[in-house]
């Protein structure tokens, strides 16, 4: 079954105490759809300007993304710009130009509307809802935030909550929304908001899932080096849905082994800038990694 991914197309210029890439593809939606195209076919909504490269393009065209949903539109193409220190799990944004992105509204081409498997990548809660309001039943709906929404768009996403069936945050933003500083009872008050599933993403530390089967912890790839974490969890989620769309039976009995799919393809993200790394390996790269992560958590 076929995935769709509704978030930002950005160019992303990254800097690390060692090196420093200038405008790079990057954007939510562009690491979920590369991510998810591993598994399943992916269609793209989105918007860039008419500085977007057309080599991007074409990038997401040999992973087979359908593009009939990305806009092109006058002017600059959302860029953002940050700074990583030597602790990678602190970076500071440097540079934030909205472009095009800022006029964003999402419409879905009349073939996306009938997309089982929807992700609503990281972007404003209202535009999140106008993706589900062009919606024709879907099977499963996922979606991710930050805490910028938290912060500027709380009703907006505790209505949004009500609407999913999956949803992703990271550990403080869990503790953000809730005010608990567990993240297990966090979970528990999200549940209560709407979401069957919740997922805590907890960076180098792996994920949590709480589920009505009860808590899963999905461990992440031990990595010797990171390059750049830019984009890691938007590779989790992405390929946390696509294996998903790939697979027969209830979601439930497919859910645990897709969040280890997802870490595989973020582990692979944060080996190079941007999408470098991520958009240079195959299905059989990402199956020989799953098979070390499980050596690896068995016991």
């Amino acid at each position: 079954m076929s995935v769709l991914v509704v978030g930002s197309t950005a160019l992303d210029s990254i800097k690390t105490p060692w090196r420093e890439n200038p405008r790079l593809l990057g954007g939510s939606a562009s690491h979920a759809a590369v991510a998810a195209s591993f598994f399943a076919p992916v269609k793209l909504v989105g918007i860039v300007g008419e500085d977007f490269p057309k080599r991007y393009l074409q990038l997401y065209r040999r992973h087979g993304v359908d593009l009939e949903g990305l806009r092109v539109a006058a002017g600059k193409t959302f860029h953002w710009a940050g700074e990583y220190e030597v602790n990678m799990n602190n970076r500071r944004t440097l540079k934030t130009e909205l472009g095009v992105f800022e006029t964003f509204t999402p419409e879905l081409p009349e073939k996306y509307r009938r997309t089982p498997f929807v992700l609503l990548a990281n972007i404003a809660p209202a535009l999140q809802h106008r993706v589900l309001d062009q919606m024709r039943r879907p099977r499963l709906v996922v979606a991710d935030t930050m805490d910028l929404w938290l912060n500027i768009a709380l009703n907006d996403l505790l209505k949004l909550l009500r609407r999913i069936d999956v949803f992703v945050l990271n550990d403080s933003e869990a503790r953000q929304l809730t005010k608990e500083d567990n993240v297990i009872k966090a979970a528990e008050k999200i549940h209560r908001l709407g979401p069957k599933y919740v997922i805590v993403k907890k960076g180098e530390h792996g994920a949590i899932l709480s589920s009505t089967s009860g808590l899963f912890l999905a461990p992440a790839f031990p990595l010797n080096e990171v390059v750049d974490p830019t984009g890691a969890g938007d590779s989790f989620v992405g390929g946390l849905i696509g294996y998903l769309a790939s697979r027969k039976g209830p979601i439930d009995s497919n859910l645990r082994r897709g969040m280890i799919y997802g870490s595989v393809v973020a582990s692979f993200c944060c080996q190079g800038f941007g999408l470098m790394r991520t958009t240079k390996i195959t299905r059989e790269a990402i199956e020989q990694r799953v098979r070390e992560l499980e050596k690896l958590v068995r016991f």
